[in-house]
């Protein structure tokens, strides 16, 4: 197929990440990048020997077909917004929006401009959770009756040079880490029905601990402790704890299982592409590791892919943002029924992502 030519808009350190994928999938190849820094674009664009523009330029430009979005969360909806009225495809970094109604009003556009629109994260295409998906399926554990999945940090201000957007609007750990564990159990045990949730925010301001502003206190935001409960469709509930603020704990880490009627499924992390997968019931005396079913773990571009794989032919769309959006609710309905002291009702109904074929990304449509 003839490969979705793509531009970056946001050159910060992920994008990389994306620039270097560029190298690993025919499916897609990136022409362009953009930064409101214009000379951070210009070197972005000189070192992997692409073409620096500004903003506008980039989403009017013809010869680009899709935008990845690498904004800080609080920019995306408007990126994406101002993307898709330009007529470009949009792949975005997670979350989706800062908001469940900025995500409808982008899944909204798309559909009215018939375009469509992607986010991270892109991880659970990888063989870690495309194994893990084929154990589900297979039936070893039975039926899937609960699920843990707990990721606690001291928080990123200890090492992150500019952890501001990680406390402003669209962060806090939920949705920093939260899409990761929460897409992975969509895509593992279906859509969620109903959230109950409960957070707090235990400091008002956060001490950045290295670099050139140690020191500097910023203003927090949003939650930074939060817990949830999730009750999905198929029947399964799961136990959610996202934090900043755990300074050390004896749990494995991550702590991310899933509980069947005849064993359990121990999962890898989400924030990876890789394994171990394992598994053990009853009458098992130890963990067995699961052969790994699928090959891709190199790591982002998988969820652009899929995205170009999508535009161009008949391509279930995997990383959608329908399940982005779905993926939204759940994490906003954690603190929606914080607030409320109430369950909150999910009305979002992605569907089960299909698994993906054994020799993803070397397809033909």
């Amino acid at each position: 197929m003839e490969p979705l030519s793509v531009g970056i808009v946001g050159c910060g350190n992920i994008s990389s990440r994306y620039l270097d994928a560029d190298a690993t999938f025919d499916a897609f190849d990136i022409v362009a990048c953009a930064d409101l820094d214009t000379e951070l674009a210009r070197e972005t664009a000189a070192e992997h020997g692409i073409e620096a523009m500004a903003v506008d330029e980039l989403l009017a430009d013809d010869a680009v077909e899709a935008v990845v979005n690498l904004t800080p969360p609080s920019a995306h909806a408007g990126v994406i917004t101002d993307a898709l009225d330009a007529g470009n495809h949009v792949y975005t970094e997670k979350p989706f929006a800062a908001t469940a109604e900025e995500a409808g009003r982008i899944r909204e556009r798309a559909a009215e401009a018939d375009l469509l629109v992607g986010s991270a994260p892109d991880t659970f295409l990888g063989a870690g959770l495309q194994t893990a998906r084929a154990v589900l399926d297979e039936g070893r554990i039975g039926e899937p009756v609960g699920a843990t999945a707990h990721w606690t940090s001291p928080g990123h201000e200890l090492w992150h040079p500019n952890p501001d957007l990680y406390y402003q609007e669209g962060g806090g750990p939920l949705f920093d880490m939260g899409p990761y564990y929460v897409t992975a159990l969509v895509f593992l045990l279906g859509s969620a029905e109903r959230v109950a949730g409960s957070v707090s925010r235990p400091h008002a301001t956060r001490t950045i601990g290295s670099d050139a502003r140690k020191g500097e206190e910023i203003d927090v935001e949003v939650p930074t402790h939060e817990a949830g409960i999730v009750d999905f469709a198929g029947g399964a509930t799961a136990n959610l704890l996202m934090s900043f603020d755990v300074e050390a704990s004896t749990l494995p880490f991550p702590a991310f299982e899933i509980y069947g009627t005849e064993g359990t499924l121990a999962l890898p992390d989400p924030n990876h592409f890789e394994g171990p997968v394992r598994v053990r019931d009853h009458e098992d005396d130890d963990w067995e590791r699961v052969p790994l079913t699928h090959e891709y773990t190199a790591g982002r571009g998988a969820g652009l892919a899929d995205l170009a794989f999508a535009v161009r032919g008949d391509w279930e769309h995997r990383t959608s943002g329908a399940l982005a959006g779905h993926v939204l609710d759940v994490m906003s309905a954690v603190r929606t029924s914080s607030e409320e002291s109430a369950f909150a009702t999910i009305d979002s109904d992605p569907g089960r992502p299909a698994p993906l074929p054994s020799d993803f990304p070397d397809v033909e449509l």
